[in-house]
Order: structure tokens, then C-alpha cells, then sequence
């Protein structure tokens, strides 16, 4: 494809800077306006500057892609609802064997989970469970959170819906879900297990240090601490029953002049407000028992002793107060009992039929997930699949769905929009084109010369560029270059450019959102912040990237 117009090559290629300059900087001092206003800005310059028509514009957005990516987003919040994830953090801990098996346990957990339900949730989902389990064990949170960003990233590239740049890699180069997972799953598996072992060959040593006692019981303190706060909850019932028990014995201690009634009226009053334990209740039987006695003896005389205030008072739920020499405390905490087991009785029933709900509820958002996986793996349309999977979720609730859709991430869907508009103009001036054809015949995939180039341009454009970006404006050229050779390698070719460009995310910090992801909720982590620094992220990311990448290449399936 030739150059376009001078104008609209200077135009485009600005409109485009914006854009990179944004995605990659989103906090840059002069235009701190984040990496989805840069996308819409890059989009409407574009426009703007007449690179491309707002015909061409609306046409460039993807919209399978982003029905696929918002149906992926519903299934996973409701999955989160569901505890799944719960589930996942303490699977990581459950009998574990030491922090070696601990380090193990986050990269696998980590890669399967990403690979089902997208890097990025499961970044955001377990990073504060990896703090709090090195936490309580007294280890460093270095290595850990290096494996959940690496590990997540290195599983993501299994699935067409384990990240971003693979729902557009599997839309474009029209591979099946099957074909996806069958194409790259073995490269996956041994790419987490070589991760894993370059993980436990760097942190061999701090992961062997024995515990400190003291640190050990400063941990088990904090454990209990954060689990006392979570189950001791204020309890305005429960607060005001201690106080007026208490508040009752003192008054039928100090206070011998008041009258039989006034005692009753407080017992039936505690009956009816307090909570139904058993124990309070006879003390107050007790006190109204212990004034009964108080009472002179020449009242006694007469046979039988009535106030002004028990003549007045209507029994209730046949209950009766008569004094003829004793008390009828007897029948009072039989009555107190007998409402009190009824109370349990009723509550133990509610909440039985409320977990039977929730269990039955849970259960049917795990059976829908298996079923949308299942269909995935039958060849349905994707995008479709996921939409009607998250339908089925919102349906299944039997609530207002507004609370868990506004937990969508729309700023991730106008941020796809925004970019297809501005690759699509970018592309339209000619540049990607000029570069690639001066690359193409270096790359070529049916040599492993020309695939470990293809290899390198992809690392160093994913990590400059981000890899979304990367697979818009290569994609299509590196499987139109591999169809020349051979019909069957255009299907590798994407796979390569999908394995490469998602294990890039690995080599800094910046290079992929997963680990910005880790790095951020690590940081505001409360009482267990930790900083993941550029380079602390850099020495282990290098390497890993490296061989993690040429070891994946020579398993990549066409």
C-alpha cells in the first residue's frame, strides 16, 4: 500500500502520537486525562483531520468483539457474587505444604483462572488474598505478586477470552475457540511451569528462610483481628437487651419501693424487644421472683396482694400473676422458654431456606458458566454465547440488575472503541504498511529465522505500543505474509502473534495492564501495602519473557 497524501500522513501520524502518548503515559503533566478520553481524542482528531470519514469511523468499531468482551465482564461479576473467587483464595492456602508450594499453587491458580475469566479479573480479584497468605506466613510479597501478574499473563494467552488482544486475534483470523485452545494450551502449560521454576530459582533463598516466632504470632494476631472485625458486627438488638438486663438488676436491687406491676411490665417489654436467650431471661424471672418476696408480711395477711397497676393489666398470651405467699417465677421462665425456642425455632427456619437459596442460586451461575464454556468449545459464536450466558445470569437473580452492571468496566469498552477508529486511520496513512513491508521478508514465519524476528518486532512494539494496538496493526499483515507460504500457516501465524504479544505484557511493568493492575491494589492495600517497583519488576521480567517465549514458540500449533 502506498504512502497517502503528505497532509494526511503528518495529520494521522499526530492524531495517532496522541493516542500511543496516553495509552502508554494515561498521567502525562500537560494532559492527565487517562488512556480512555486519549483513545477518544485520538478517534475524533482523526475525524477531525479528515484521515478517515465518520462513515468509516462507525464502521472501523468491532462490535462482535465488544459484545464478547461486555458478556465476559457480566459473567465474571456474577461469578465473583457467587464466591468463586473466594473459593480460589483459599485454595491457595489449603494444606499447604510451605512457601514453596505456596509460590507454585499462585502461578497455577493464577493461569487457569486468568485463562477462564480474563487476566485482568483475576488480577484484581486475588492480589489481596496473595498479600494477606505471605502475610500470615511471614513471607516477602515480592515473588508472589511477580507470579500472580506473570503466571496470570502467561494462562491469559490460552483462551480467546483470556484477554483482550486474543478476542481480536480470534475475530480476525476466524479461529475457533477449540482452534485457539488446542493451538497454543501446551505452550501455556509449560510456559507457567518454566515460569514457576525461573520464580523459585530467583527467590530460592527467601522462600528458605525460617520463621520468626514473634513475626509468626504478630501475623496469627492480625489474622484474627481482621476475622473479629468481619464477625463481630454491631448489633443494635443485642447492644440494648445486655443494657436494659443490666440496667433491670439494678433496679430491683436498689429500688425496693417500687411496685410488682412496674417488674412485670419490664419482663414482658424485655420479652419482646431483647433476644431470645434463655439465660437473660430467667434473671429477670428472677428479680420479678426476688421483689415478689419483698413484699410486707401484712399485706400477706389478707390472702392475696394486688397493686393498682396488676388489677389494670390485661394478661397476655395467658399468662398470670399470682402472689399467695410465693412468686409464680416458675411459670414465668416456662413461658420465657417456650417463646424462646419458638423465636429459634422461626429464625433457624428463615435461615435455612435463605441458604438454601443462595446454595441454589450459586450452583445455577456455576452450570451456566460450564455451559457457556461448553458451547464455546462446540464452535458457537462467541460473542453471542457470552451475551446470552450474562442474560441468563441477570435473569437468574431475580433482582435489579443495575448494581452488578454498573460494575461493567464501560471506560474499557469506550477505550476498544476509540482505538479501532484510531488504528483504523493510522493504517489508513500508509505508514504501518511501508514499515511492514520493509520488515516482511525477514519475517517470515516458514523459517526459524524469520519467526524469531517476527518474535522480537512483536516484544518490542507490544512493550512500546501496548499489545492491543500491536495485533491491530500486524495482525492481518503477518497472516497475509504466512498465507503466501502456505495456507496452512496463516493459522500459526496468528497464534504466534497471540502467544508473543501476551507474554510481552511480562518483560516491565508497563507492559501489560495485569500488572499495573497487581502493582495498584498491592499498593492500597490496607495493612498490607507493598510498592512493586519498575525495575524489582524488570530483573525477573526480562529473563522470563525471554525463555518463556522461545520455549512457547517451538509448541505453537498451527
Amino acid at each position: 500500500m502506498a504512502l497517502a497524501p503528505t497532509v494526511k500522513v503528518v495529520l494521522g501520524s499526530i492524531a495517532f502520537g496522541i493516542f500511543w502518548m496516553l495509552a502508554v503515559f494515561p498521567a502525562v503533566p500537560f494532559l492527565p486525562i487517562g488512556r480512555t478520553a486519549g483513545s477518544l481524542l485520538g478517534a475524533m482528531l482523526m475525524v477531525l483531520f479528515r484521515v478517515i470519514t465518520p462513515e468509516q469511523a462507525y464502521s472501523a468499531i468491532d462490535l462482535p468483539i465488544l459484545g464478547l468482551l461486555f458478556g465476559t465482564m457480566v459473567v465474571s461479576i456474577y461469578l465473583e457474587r457467587a464466591d468463586m473467587f473466594k473459593y480460589l483464595g483459599k485454595l491457595l492456602s489449603w494444606k499447604s505444604l510451605g512457601p514453596k508450594d505456596l509460590l507454585c499453587r499462585v502461578c497455577f491458580v493464577s493461569a487457569i483462572s486468568s485463562a477462564l475469566f480474563t487476566n485482568d479479573t483475576c488480577c484484581v480479584v486475588l492480589t489481596e488474598f496473595v498479600l494477606k497468605i505471605a502475610k500470615q506466613n511471614n513471607l516477602p510479597p515480592r515473588p508472589f505478586l511477580l507470579a500472580l501478574a506473570s503466571s496470570a499473563n502467561i494462562g491469559s494467552s490460552a483462551t480467546p477470552i483470556g484477554n483482550p488482544q486474543n478476542l481480536v486475534i480470534a475475530f480476525q483470523g476466524k479461529i475457533t475457540f477449540e482452534g485457539f485452545v488446542f493451538g497454543i494450551f501446551p505452550a501455556m502449560i509449560v510456559g507457567v511451569v518454566v515460569n514457576t521454576i525461573i520464580l523459585l530459582g530467583m527467590f530460592w533463598r527467601v522462600l528458605s528462610v525460617q520463621k520468626d516466632e514473634e513475626d509468626v504470632v504478630a501475623a496469627q494476631e492480625i489474622e484474627v483481628a481482621e476475622a473479629d472485625v468481619s464477625s463481630h458486627r454491631f448489633s443494635p438488638a443485642t447492644m440494648s437487651h445486655s443494657q436494659e438486663i443490666e440496667g433491670e438488676g439494678i433496679i430491683s436491687r436498689s429500688s425496693r419501693s417500687s411496685s410488682l406491676g412496674e417488674f412485670q411490665h419490664m419482663e414482658i417489654r424485655n420479652r419482646i424487644v431483647s433476644s431470645p436467650e434463655v439465660d437473660s431471661l430467667q434473671r429477670v424471672s428472677l428479680d420479678v421472683g426476688s421483689e415478689s418476696a419483698r413484699i410486707p408480711n401484712g399485706s400477706k395477711e389478707n390472702g392475696t396482694h394486688t397493686s393498682p397497676q396488676l388489677e389494670n393489666m390485661t394478661p397476655s398470651r395467658g399468662r398470670r400473676v399470682t402472689l399467695n405467699g410465693m412468686s409464680s417465677s416458675n411459670l414465668a421462665l416456662s413461658d420465657s422458654k417456650d417463646v424462646s425456642v419458638s423465636i429459634q425455632s422461626s429464625d433457624g427456619k428463615e435461615g435455612l431456606i435463605k441458604r438454601w437459596k443462595r446454595l441454589i442460586w450459586k450452583t445455577s451461575v456455576y452450570l451456566v458458566t460450564i455451559g457457556m464454556l461448553i458451547a464455546l468449545l462446540l464452535g458457537l459464536n462467541m460473542s453471542w454465547t457470552a451475551l446470552t450466558a450474562s442474560l441468563a445470569l441477570v435473569v437468574l437473580d431475580f433482582k435489579d440488575a443495575g448494581p452488578s452492571l454498573e460494575k461493567v468496566s464501560y471506560s474499557l469498552l469506550m477505550f476498544f472503541c476509540g482505538m479501532f477508529i484510531t488504528v483504523d486511520g493510522f493504517n489508513k496513512t500508509g505508514i504501518p504498511s511501508a514499515i511492514w513491508d520493509f520488515m516482511e521478508p525477514h519475517a517470515r514465519i516458514d523459517h526459524p529465522s524469520g519467526i524469531a524476528v517476527l518474535a522480537v518486532v512483536i516484544l518490542v512494539l507490544s512493550n512500546l505500543a501496548s499489545n492491543v494496538p500491536t495485533v491491530l496493526l500486524l495482525g492481518a499483515r503477518v497472516a497475509a505474509s504466512a498465507a503466501e507460504s502456505s495456507p496452512s500457516n496463516e493459522k500459526k501465524a496468528w497464534l504466534i502473534l497471540a502467544w508473543v504479544s501476551t507474554v510481552a505484557g511480562n518483560l516491565s511493568l508497563l507492559g501489560s495492564a495485569a500488572n499495573l493492575i497487581v502493582c495498584e491494589q498491592a499498593r492500597r492495600a490496607q495493612l498490607l501495602g507493598y510498592n512493586l517497583s519498575f525495575w524489582s519488576h524488570l530483573k525477573f521480567g526480562l529473563p522470563s519473557t525471554l525463555i518463556v517465549t522461545a520455549i512457547g514458540l517451538l509448541l505453537i500449533k498451527g
